[in-house]
């Protein structure tokens, strides 16, 4: 264990934390940040860190929202109990999809599309420019949905498919459901308090999954891992606390637009950096 390898788990987890909430991918950034500050550790772990420390990023909309999703709440009416469960049973129907696809995807997806530059790249781009048509659009349109508990059981079902969208690195989980929330007519913080929520159960599961993937594999923690893990999680959850903060004042006075160049911007340079890394490759092998 080094002070720059800390630092890099420090430089990861606050990347976790900021980006997890907003629509911009925060596999992506890993990926990315990971390609040039080159975290030491095997790529079996690396690819492993990357998904288990969101249970940080996690933790924070379980704390944050702890009393709007708890159902036993002494402080909750009895119909507010109610709404609640229903509320859970909505989020349990649109984690469906992702269970099914995820647990049939994952190997596929881990060793083709997971350090793939250019899929990342095309992704942030595609995503940012449709962020950018669905904002021009919702200029002339209402929303039906104002609040997460009006959210229907069939409009879950809907977020919870294009939910698996975002298996794809680069997409953003928090990216696909915000924009598929908004299509099916949901107001931009029903978006994204729906997003976050069903963020709860996918990244457990995910993580549990990888976890049990990464020790199936043969492979083991020492020390220093276990620590960059534990560290990596708290930074991730206290960056985590201000994202969420900042994203929900945010949108009460903007759209995503901004979201949307930001993707576009930096999947020209991914696409650019790693483009000419290969040309020079190329050049020097030649």
């Amino acid at each position: 264990m080094s002070i720059i390898e800390i630092l890099k788990v420090l430089v990861l987890g606050i990347v976790e934390g900021f980006t997890e909430w907003l629509p911009i991918s925060s596999t992506g950034h890993l990926i990315i940040v990971n390609q040039i500050i080159q975290f030491k550790q095997p790529d079996e772990f690396v690819n492993m860190f990357n998904v288990v420390i969101q249970l940080g990023a996690i933790l924070a909309v379980v704390v944050m929202y702890f009393h709007k999703l708890n159902p036993f709440s002494p402080r909750k009416k009895a119909a507010q109990k109610r709404a609640t469960v229903i509320l859970w049973l909505k989020i349990i129907v649109a984690c469906i999809p992702a269970m099914i696809f995820g647990l049939a995807l994952n190997d596929w997806i881990d060793k083709v599309l997971m350090d793939n530059a250019y899929v990342i790249a095309s992704m942030l781009i595609l995503y940012g420019v449709f962020f950018i048509i669905l904002e021009k659009r919702n200029e002339t349109v209402s929303f039906e949905v104002t609040r997460v508990g009006q959210i229907s059981y069939q409009t879950a079902l809907y977020i919870g498919f294009l939910q698996v969208l975002a298996m794809i690195p680069g997409t953003s989980r928090s990216g696909v459901t915000i924009l598929g929330a908004m299509l099916l007519g949901c107001s931009r913080g029903v978006a994204a308090e729906f997003s976050f929520f069903l963020g709860i159960p996918i990244m457990f599961g995910a993580s549990f999954l990888k976890m049990v993937v990464y020790l199936k594999g043969g492979s083991g923690f020492d020390g220093a891992q276990v620590f960059y893990l534990i560290f990596g999680m708290i930074v991730a959850f206290i960056v985590s606390v201000y994202s969420i903060k900042f994203l929900m004042s945010y949108i009460k006075n903007n759209d995503f637009r901004f979201f949307g160049y930001y993707r576009i911007v930096l999947g020209i340079i991914v696409l650019a950096y790693f483009g000419i890394n290969a040309l020079a490759g190329m050049a020097a092998a030649a």
